[in-house]
């Protein structure tokens, strides 16, 4: 059991702000628009040595036309339910509005602590304005600045005292970590969803609707992983305002801390240089792949379709031609789960290690087959290989000549590692060195 506590309020009071500085991370994207944030984001924050768990939700309005809010208010219902703590902020700025008193009847019916904050205390006098939301009925407020961090102190102090347990250290370190990516609306929310069976992210057909990146902790078929759900990366002349372009580094940042990426492609608009860019970005990174073609029950079809699809696609990003490619709908929930068994078998073959007397015993074989050619009439040994403890296969072969060996040689390598010992949808480095 974890002790969960959730920040709520109205739109544009400083949630995000606040939930950075307990989390110590820039994990809410923080704009002066209202309605920012729309999912909930987790982080992790610690008090004296106690150790919680921090939600953000999006700003809660009531009787909006938008299709957004709706979702929200959904959102902020579900972070109410989870939470031991509620805190209720609201803005010394702006004073008490109808809308605080609208959210204070709802927190009152949730039997949960309630801590009315009142944010944007920077001075004396707005923390003495802060006496009007007493008017709540939701007991003393706390005058903070979730800027400066003033005020946090006593806050959190009392946040404390309504713990029941005391939680583990971060209890995700060193799970296997899987970022769903791709372009905009190409479903990755939807698939997150699913796979889930509850709505963790807000799903609307509006292209950009996911801003943040949004981790959740998943376990099935005895695995046990932490699936990332990313804002869709456009092409960078497409990102216009601040917001999406904050949401294109937190993919980015996602796709980095991942060990695989499930990318996500549209089978109504086939590959497109936007997918391939994305690919390059994850194989560049050394990340473990899995290609994933949604929205599959929208194309005409017979049993050869898929087969021309995976070699046109391999044609397209060759040398890259070792990612699993499976074709699914999200929407008639066709091979989803496949697609999550790959993604594990990848993450394996990314962690792989083959013993040096192995390696040596079926590599030394097929470079007596095939030499390295001649260069220059100099004739290229390659005496023994080890693989490297890194995070992703890397493998030394020691030579007489390596600044010789080209780049077709160093690929046959590549190809024979790969027909030997496996590595589906892993990027291989291998160096060179004097032996």
């Amino acid at each position: 059991m974890a002790n969960i506590v959730a920040i709520v309020g109205r739109p544009n009071v400083g949630k995000s702000t606040f939930f950075n500085r307990l989390t110590e991370q820039r994990q809410a994207i923080m704009d002066n628009q209202s309605g920012v944030t729309r999912d909930r984001h987790y982080g992790y924050a610690e008090w004296t040595d106690k150790r919680f768990t921090v939600i953000d939700t999006g700003g809660y309005v009531v009787g909006s036309e938008d299709v957004f809010e709706e979702a929200i208010r959904d959102q902020v219902e579900v972070a109410i339910e989870e939470s031991t703590v509620i805190l209720f902020m609201v803005d010394t700025r702006t004073g008490l509005t109808g809308l605080d008193q609208d959210f204070a009847n709802i927190l009152r019916r949730s039997k949960k602590p309630v801590l009315v904050v009142a944010n944007k205390a920077e001075t004396g006098e707005r923390a003495q304005a802060a006496a009007e939301f007493y008017a709540l009925g939701l007991g003393d407020p706390f005058p903070i600045s979730s800027q400066t961090g003033s005020g946090t102190g006593d806050l959190l102090d009392e946040v404390v005292k309504h713990f029941k347990f005391d939680d583990p250290e971060d209890p995700d370190a060193g799970v296997p970590r899987i970022a769903i990516i791709g372009r905009p609306n190409v479903g990755k929310s939807s698939f997150l969803n699913v796979l889930i069976g509850k709505d963790r992210s807000i799903v609307t057909d509006i292209a950009g609707t996911t801003r943040d990146a949004i981790d959740t902790r998943y376990k099935a078929y005895g695995k046990d992983f932490i699936l990332t759900d990313t804002a869709g990366l456009r092409r960078k002349a497409r990102v216009n305002d601040n917001i999406e372009f904050y949401s294109v580094l937190r993919t980015i940042k996602a796709m980095e801390s991942s060990d695989v990426c499930i990318v996500m492609l549209d089978a109504t608009r086939g590959l497109e240089s936007q997918d391939m860019t994305i690919i390059g970005q994850a194989v560049k990174a050394k990340k473990g792949v899995v290609v994933m073609v949604n929205k599959w029950d929208a194309v005409e079809k017979d049993h050869k379709t898929a087969d021309i699809w995976k070699k046109e696609m391999n044609r397209r990003m060759a040398p890259i031609d070792y990612l699993p490619i499976l074709f699914t709908s999200v929407h008639e929930k066709q091979r989803i789960f496949q697609v999550m068994e790959k993604a594990m078998e990848v993450h394996e073959n990314k962690h792989k290690k083959i013993s040096t007397s192995k390696l040596n015993e079926a590599m030394q074989v097929e470079i007596e087959n095939y030499p390295p050619p001649a260069t220059k009439g100099k004739l290229i040994k390659i005496k023994y290989m080890i693989q490297l403890p890194t995070p992703s296969p890397t493998f030394v072969f020691f030579c007489n000549l390596p600044q010789y060996i080209k780049e077709p040689y160093e690929r046959f390598l590549e190809n024979k590692l790969r027909a030997h010992f496996g590595f589906d949808g892993v990027p291989i480095t291998i160096f060179f060195r004097q032996k």
